[in-house]
């Protein structure tokens, strides 16, 4: 392990092989550390978390690959992780991120600077979430996902990425997640359906869904508007 004279890492620490802390780290009590993780400069890893966790698969599970060797969890410099955090093997998160509390980043998922990812947010694999967002407290951000710069999710909201509803084989060749494009706005407990495209045709203009909205056609246009809630 090369580890930092500098750095607060209590008896309680368990920490894998290869192993990087940077200068001026603080780790709280009952932190896994896994082998090959990076953490950067003025991290701070709160109790309970666990970095570097190697994906299980499920047997039926339809987006996580055979096991195969991923690369090492990298946190870049001044990054937050909250109290028992669960963050894989082969994510990336950039400089000033802040994870609250109890939420869970899969492999293959990138957050970029200064984003903000709310307590108990969950985000699956394959999945890329652009600079200075911000997710809020339990939203679900579903495997092979794109959240563009900017762009702002409230609690709650759901993104989904399979029209079967997990049946038959055809469902495999369609699967894919929503794409907000830049500085889009996502309402509390609004749906997201699978491969949505919300936002972007105006470089001017930030697209906006309102709250406990299942997302119509209408709605992919690109305009910014605020809507009530769905009927179904």
């Amino acid at each position: 392990m090369n580890k930092s004279i500098k750095s607060v890492i209590p008896e309680t620490t368990i920490i894998g092989q290869n192993v990087i802390i940077e200068d001026d780290v603080e780790i709280g009590h009952n932190v896994v550390i896994r082998s090959g993780v990076s953490i950067g400069e003025n991290c701070k890893i709160l109790d309970g978390a666990v970095l570097g966790k190697q994906p299980a698969k499920a047997s039926l599970s339809a987006t996580t690959g055979d096991p195969r060797i991923l690369p090492p969890l990298v946190l870049g410099r001044a990054v937050t992780i909250g109290a028992n955090c669960v963050i894989y093997r082969g994510a990336v998160l950039g400089d000033g991120v802040f994870v609250g509390d109890l939420a869970s980043i899969r492999e293959d998922v990138t957050v970029g600077e200064l984003t903000i990812i709310g307590r108990g947010v969950t985000i699956e694999n394959k999945t890329t979430i652009g600079l200075k967002c911000k997710i809020e407290t339990e939203a679900y951000i579903t495997a092979l996902s794109t959240v563009e710069d900017y762009c702002f999710i409230a609690p709650c909201t759901a993104f989904t990425n399979d029209n079967f509803l997990g049946r038959t084989e055809e469902r495999k060749k369609h699967f894919g997640g929503p794409t907000l494009k830049r500085g889009a706005r996502i309402g509390a407990n609004a749906t997201l359906l699978p491969r949505d495209h919300c936002g972007g045709r105006c470089p001017r203009r930030r697209w906006q869904c309102g709250h406990e909205r299942r997302l119509s056609p209408d709605d992919r246009r690109g305009f910014s508007r605020e809507s009530s809630p769905a009927r179904t």
